[in-house]
């Protein structure tokens, strides 16, 4: 791989899970993608939530809840919990791209747990090359991470709150510099979570059920900076999850659950520049994204430069379906959609869970929608996953 395709591997694939939503700005049409900077952390990392459509913001909790909402793991049932996830990532256009994830949970007590992630993108190898083709930087390997530490309270018997704090790095190229050009520097970012958690048992005739409700705002942080020449840093993926699931005992063998999750990116969107048939520049739409923080999670409130219609194609759903078999065997499948001018991901999932004593596996699989190409095609996730205090009690 050389210079000329680096636009595709470390701007296109690096961002894969908005993998449409980072597409440019598309002047006289309507496509207006909001982009950030590593959206690799909006990437599901779970097998579970994969193959429900990507939703788990008030599914049960689990060692990943980290990711969907820390706030669960107060209501954890596993003293100890461990999960380790891995996902070949865009195996349809690239081979040597995945993502790998270890996430692990433990109970304080009755009312509080503690959790711990690390997130590994791994985006293959790269030779950087000067403008003439001359390989400068043989076989450099750009990676990014995240880790993450969680915590989780009991705020009454149905209700709890959780806050997750994130460490940020993204090495693209290495300091890599073409033809005199400012050298690139890797991007480092702090950011935190703050999430709420919901769950009550209900019951409907003689069968018994649980009702859930969660929400979660993530990554809120500092902008992110590859290069001191930048016109302005990247906004993190900032994102507000809400959503909640029913789980429904039919008999003491078999269970069913539905979710769904709605999200928002709290992210500026981009200001739509209206040429006239010479290319001039006649208006531009839309408030600017070059501000703070603070301002830009406000402005992603409202800013749509065609309004309230725009802004509500900017949310995403999600919704899954998970049934058990004597809480040992599950069939799960979802299904994701975003709006065509906002990304157009709208996809299929699939996935089966097996759950032993101490050791569970996750598997999910990728359908995008009839006739239509999709670089997450066939994408493939597995979760391992250990109950560590039920290994504890068998040695």
């Amino acid at each position: 791989m050389n210079l000329k395709t680096l636009s595709f591997t470390i701007v296109l694939l690096i961002v894969t899970n908005n993998l449409f939503s980072q597409t440019s700005t598309v002047i006289g049409q309507e496509l207006n993608a909001i982009s950030t900077g590593v959206p690799f952390l909006t990437i599901s990392p779970d097998a579970r939530s994969g193959a429900m459509g990507d939703a788990g913001v008030a599914t049960s909790p689990d060692a990943n809840s980290i990711h969907w909402n820390p706030a669960k793991y107060a209501f954890i049932d596993q003293e100890i919990s461990l999960n380790l996830s891995y996902i070949p990532w865009l195996r349809n256009l690239v081979k040597d791209i995945n993502f790998q994830n270890i996430s692990g949970s433990y109970k304080l007590n009755e009312n509080q747990a503690v959790a711990v992630s690390l997130m590994y993108f791994s985006l293959g190898s790269i030779d950087f090359t000067n403008s003439i083709g001359t390989v400068v930087i043989p076989g450099f390997r750009p990676n990014e991470f995240s880790f993450d530490v969680a915590y989780a309270l009991k705020l009454s018997k149905y209700l709890s709150g959780g806050i997750a704090f994130r460490y940020v790095h993204s090495n693209l190229t290495g300091g890599f510099s073409n033809d005199g050009n400012s050298p690139t520097k890797p991007g480092n970012a702090v950011a935190g979570d703050i999430s709420m958690f919901y769950t009550k048992e209900t019951k409907i005739d003689d069968k018994s059920g649980r009702f859930n409700f969660g929400f979660n705002i993530s990554n809120l942080g500092n902008k992110i900076k590859y290069s001191e020449d930048a016109y302005y840093d990247d906004f993190l993926p900032a994102n507000l999850r809400i959503g909640a699931s029913y789980l429904l005992n039919i008999d003491d063998y078999n269970s069913i659950s539905a979710t769904v999750d709605i999200n928002k990116l709290l992210v500026p969107t981009p200001q739509l520049i209206v040429k006239d048939d010479t290319g001039a520049v006649i208006d531009t739409l839309g408030l600017d994204n070059n501000v703070s923080v603070p301002v830009g999670i406000f402005h992603s409130l409202y800013d749509a430069p065609a309004g309230f219609k725009e802004e509500m194609h900017e949310l995403m759903y999600s919704a899954g379906i998970e049934y058990w078999y004597i809480n040992q065997f599950a069939i799960r499948t979802g299904y994701f959609d975003e709006h065509g001018t906002k990304g157009n991901r709208k996809y299929f999932t699939l996935g089966v869970g097996i759950k032993l004593n101490v050791l569970n596996f996750d598997f999910a699989y990728v359908i995008p929608t009839a006739g239509r190409q999709n670089p997450l095609a066939n994408t493939l996730r597995f979760t391992l996953g250990f109950n560590l205090a039920n290994l504890k009690t068998k040695t």
